[in-house]
């Protein structure tokens, strides 16, 4: 009789457990959740939401091209073709940025050792400059400090600067780009494909699910985030450059980097800070392949990506505005 209750015992805790599991919460438009991680490793795997985690309400997301966005709390969520390899043009410059300062890490106010241009380099510029190519002037022997050449790589979106700073950390564009693959692999960027630390390769394609990814362990940069959230700085040679992305400072847009070129139309991968309940929540949104002119595909990008960090807040419930 005894092993028979037992076993009798067994069955109903079993039946119990079973009833659990299919009472566990899930929501589906989440791709991973993670929590806070340390600078430069990769989201951790998902993980199912807490039962005091808030539901994260509908997004209206861009009408256009492919969009995702990471949030603090929530993961990655899913927006049209968020899973789709597309040309990102200079957002590929995030990538840049990050892998330099996994090699030479800066304090977050930091200067960083000496660059020099070489003559190769600067004698290059005429020609980049007439094929329209997106630039910083530079001359033979100019030095910049590290900070100064992230700044002219994010802020203005320097190509040239891309291409200094690949030969300085690596030797080459093709061993910086495989510098780059490899991060992105660590990363979990699965559909990513780097092949030029500029991003004007229009073969140099990522998903825009990935992109949010890599944004969010950036914003985790002290460094980076801070270089990202100016909106101008001087650099040797070239003076004053400004930050291409007009929408900082507003409702909390904090960085990151826009993009356009005719294959990849108008990009944006943008940060965001909202507050709720006396927590900060950081938002990293991406809006790619927005349509228009040449004229118009870099501010209809800024406006579908601001339009989607507002959309995001909507769907956090909370509506705060920085």
């Amino acid at each position: 009789m005894t092993a028979l209750a037992c076993l009798t015992a067994l069955g109903c805790l079993a039946g119990l457990a079973i009833a659990m599991l299919h009472r566990s919460p899930v929501r589906p438009t989440a791709l991973s959740r993670p929590t806070a991680w340390p600078y430069g490793t990769s989201t951790p795997t998902a993980r199912s939401a807490t039962s005091s985690q808030p539901q994260l309400g509908a997004v209206s997301w861009p009408a256009d091209g492919v969009s995702a966005a990471d949030i603090s709390g929530y993961g990655v969520v899913a927006g049209p073709g968020a899973a789709r390899p597309v040309p990102i043009a200079s957002v590929a410059k995030v990538m840049t940025a990050y892998v330099l300062l996994q090699d030479h890490p800066l304090p977050a106010n930091g200067s960083g050792p000496d660059i020099a241009v070489q003559s190769s380099e600067a004698a290059a510029y005429p020609s980049q400059a007439r094929d329209g190519d997106s630039l910083v002037p530079v001359v033979a022997g100019e030095r910049l400090t590290e900070r100064q050449a992230l700044e002219a790589l994010l802020l203005p979106s320097a190509d040239n600067m891309a291409w200094i700073l690949a030969r300085w950390d690596a030797g080459s564009q093709a061993a910086f780009a495989a510098r780059m693959n490899a991060t992105a692999r660590r990363l979990g960027m699965t559909g990513t494909s780097y092949t030029d630390p500029s991003g004007l390769d229009p073969s140099t394609t990522s998903t825009a699910a990935d992109q949010v990814r890599l944004g969010m362990a950036a914003m985790r940069v002290p460094a980076l985030a801070a270089i990202v959230a100016k909106s101008a700085a001087v650099v040797p040679v070239a003076g004053v450059v400004r930050n291409y992305n007009t929408l900082l400072g507003q409702d909390g847009i904090a960085g990151l980097k826009t993009g356009s070129t005719q294959a990849a139309g108008g990009c944006v991968l943008i940060a965001a800070w909202q507050k709720a309940s006396g927590h900060r929540t950081l938002i990293v949104a991406a809006a790619f392949g927005q349509p228009g002119t040449a004229q118009t595909i870099l501010l209809n990008a800024l406006r579908a990506g601001h339009n989607l960090v507002l959309a995001l807040d909507r769907a956090l419930g909370h509506g705060t505005r920085w």
